[in-house]
């Protein structure tokens, strides 16, 4: 692997691990696509430290566990947008 990419692989899960970002935030912030942040996270990270790995699977547990709340309160914030207008 690459240096560069070993290099973004820990930078973008040491963000996800200090911001509990999401992949879509995370892939926006570093302007890469969500299937390359969640393969660095994924794979990458755990061929490199596989402590750092430990650490930003259980943020990636947590914002998979909270996703459908985040879905909820988009609907909802839509439709009271809507209403109002």
């Amino acid at each position: 692997m690459k240096s560069y990419i070993e290099e973004r692989a820990v930078e973008v899960a040491k963000f996800m691990i200090h911001t509990n970002a999401t992949v879509r935030e995370t892939a926006k912030k570093f302007g890469i696509s969500k299937s390359t942040v969640h393969k660095d996270i994924t794979d990458r990270v755990e061929k490199i430290d596989p402590e750092l790995a430990k650490s930003v699977r259980h943020v990636l547990e947590v914002n998979k566990a909270e996703r459908h709340i985040r879905g909820g309160m988009a609907t909802k914030e839509k439709y009271l947008h809507l209403m109002k207008s």
